[in-house]
């Protein structure tokens, strides 16, 4: 199995120690977790959303969560772990915050500035969370994961730099 290493040194730390691979699952099954509940959200983004590019950024962007979905699927399997998330208490309340954006500014022009920047920290989230697993993965000898992740994070900044471009060029004029 190409995870070999990766298995011994879960055998040979102690049921009491805590090992890199040991956090590399943790940290998999929190980001699986909050992409989850991002997927959840994003069509109401969109729904939500005043500029028909920001719609469209949204909508694009669920389909690429799905994807990465799938990847984090991926990583799970080549480690044989099951795909499973735990609670992120970070993503719900960043979501949390982005719906609060919502119901305070909905009938607002300030509107897509919000969802705007409540996508942003989402993004920002996930960048961190997968610039970190990528480092372990590459740390740990896991190149197929670090070839997912990388993946994954091209596409984190990509969807963080539109939403910039969005919010500079159109969204926040609007909103002033």
């Amino acid at each position: 199995m190409r995870f070999q290493k990766w298995e011994a040194g879960l055998a040979k730390a102690p049921a009491t120690t805590k090992t890199l691979q040991d956090l590399f699952l943790e940290t998999l099954k929190d980001i699986y977790h909050a992409e989850k509940q991002v997927l959840r959200v994003l069509p109401r983004m969109a729904r939500e959303a005043n500029s028909p590019e920001l719609k469209a950024a949204f909508e694009t962007h669920r389909q690429e969560t799905e994807g990465q979905i799938e990847r984090l699927q991926q990583i799970f399997e080549q480690l044989d772990k099951p795909a499973r998330g735990k609670t992120c208490d970070a993503i719900l309340g960043i979501i949390e915050e982005g719906k609060e954006v919502i119901e305070d500014f909905g009938e607002s022009p300030a509107l897509d500035a919000g969802l705007v920047a409540a996508a942003q920290a989402i993004e920002h989230y996930e960048i961190a969370r997968y610039g970190t697993l990528k480092t372990w993965a590459d740390q740990l000898g896991l190149k197929d994961a670090v070839t997912l992740l990388d993946q994954t994070l091209r596409e984190e900044m990509k969807t963080d730099q539109l939403l910039s471009q969005l919010a500079t060029q159109d969204v926040n004029a609007r909103a002033a």
